[in-house]
């Protein structure tokens, strides 16, 4: 009797907090959208455990073909929220491509993304690559050891093709970061030409996500820029090489968020505060007691309704491991990061480096003023939101008020210059004298006209 009364108060600790009382939602069946990447992961958690019921929500997941198609969905309607890239709410409100008000209350996570070389460029890189004792390539490897490589490409004639998965993703920017740094241009967008290779070494060109490894045995491209599990997966099938880790590009950077519109949040905004609670709680599992709960994440992930790669080659990099050549496995305990560092809170600071990145590129045509950026940055990230969404779990006993970051006014400190590959610190209050400070890029009132950079 004893036993049985003890897991009698076992269970009903368990499920004290789930019976705190919910918020009365608007819309109760919902349907999200994701791409096929292990940063999905906050989603598959939230609805394999139940999260999302806890709060009075039925939600159906379903993968969408690329990044358009479900940008489209959540936009018409057909999608209530999706799994998106930081840059397509920002660019969706400020009319860059498809127009429309698009917001965010979650950030989904840092880190997560590589930049893989097929063998072939990665045989004709290593004599510029630096070597340690152990007779391994020192990281972080720069973009000056692909130099020599593209430069005699050029010479013979041959277009240097990389892959990136949409011209408003983290990877497109990241790739372009990594390049740049390593003194390679890699071409600009114009109002009239939205290839964004004008005056281009490196050109490049959008595939999605899961194609990029059958992409790269193929030819079409040199190397591409992806989130996990598809450098892995180039690992494994022994065709490429990752050659660096976005989190040695730039220490903790900010990736996908979850996407709803503007109109959705203002007709159901208890609903959505109870999506944000349920993300919440599934990315403080996921990061929970040294990431404790992985394995069991890498299982759901490697289902096929979500992502569907082998759980071996999605473990890789999911816990706390990262393989650049085949054997040579690191540790990388960061580079999947849910929670901790305030991973989830949607900081003004992360949208203005997005919006920065596209002046750099020449996505936004013409100079714009500091204020512009902060309140481009206002319109599109809801800390609020999340706010609310922390204070309710709170109440609920199911987090503490030291989980988050209430002390902020939105904006992260200053990152140093020794967390990015080129030294270059980053200031969010300040994104024009950021553009300044990097050597290659559109600044000040420079335009691109033709092609060529004019002002």
């Amino acid at each position: 009797m004893k036993r049985i009364a003890s897991i009698l108060v076992a269970t009903t600790m368990l499920v004290t907090p789930a019976a705190a009382e919910m918020l009365t939602v608007e819309k109760d069946e919902l349907k999200f959208g994701f791409i096929k990447l292990t940063d999905m992961a906050p989603l598959a958690v939230a609805y394999e455990k139940g999260y999302f019921e806890d709060e009075g929500l039925f939600v159906t997941l379903e993968a969408q073909a690329n990044w358009k198609v479900l940008l489209d969905g959540v936009i018409s309607g057909t999608l209530d929220g999706a799994h998106m890239l930081a840059g397509q709410p920002l660019a969706a409100t400020i009319g860059f491509g498809t127009e429309a008000h698009i917001i965010t209350p979650f950030s989904m996570d840092l880190n997560g993304n590589g930049i893989t070389v097929s063998n072939q460029i990665w045989e004709e890189m290593k004599p510029y690559v630096a070597m340690g004792v152990d007779g391994k390539p020192m990281h972080p490897i720069p973009a000056s050891a692909l130099k020599p490589v593209v430069e005699k490409y050029k010479s013979e004639g041959k277009p240097f093709n990389m892959g990136m998965v949409f011209p408003v993703s983290t990877h497109n920017y990241e790739l372009r970061y990594w390049l740049a740094a390593g003194g390679l241009q890699p071409g600009y967008y114009s109002p009239e030409n939205v290839t964004g290779q004008i005056g281009a070494d490196v050109l490049l060109s959008v595939t999605p996500p899961p194609q990029m490894p059958a992409t790269l045995e193929a030819g079409t491209i040199y190397g591409y820029c992806v989130g996990e599990p598809w450098n892995q997966a180039a690992v494994f099938k022994g065709i490429g090489v990752p050659v660096i880790t976005d989190y040695e590009l730039w220490k903790n950077n900010p990736e996908k968020v979850f996407g709803l519109s503007a109109k959705f949040q203002e007709e159901n905004p208890n609903t959505t505060i109870a999506i944000t609670k349920a993300l919440i709680r599934a990315a403080i599992w996921l990061d929970e007691n040294d990431n404790a709960n992985r394995p069991e994440a890498v299982e759901i992930l490697s289902r096929p309704e979500y992502v569907g790669a082998d759980a071996e080659v999605i473990a890789n990099s999911m816990t706390g491991t990262f393989e650049y050549e085949k054997g040579d496995k690191r540790e990388v305990p960061d580079f999947n990061v849910f929670f901790r560092y305030n991973a989830t809170y949607p900081y003004y600071s992360d949208a203005v480096w997005y919006l920065t990145q596209m002046r750099r590129w020449g996505q936004i045509a013409e100079a714009k003023p500091d204020s512009w950026y902060d309140e481009v940055a206002k319109s599109v990230y809801k800390p609020e939101i999340y706010l609310a969404a922390a204070k309710s779990l709170i109440d609920d006993g199911l987090a503490t008020e030291d989980m988050f970051d209430f002390a902020t006014d939105g904006y992260k400190a200053p990152t140093p210059g020794s967390d990015v590959i080129d030294g270059i610190g980053y200031d969010g209050k300040q994104p024009n004298a950021y553009l300044e400070s990097l050597p290659i890029g559109l600044k000040g009132s420079q335009v691109v006209e033709g092609n060529q950079v004019k002002g």
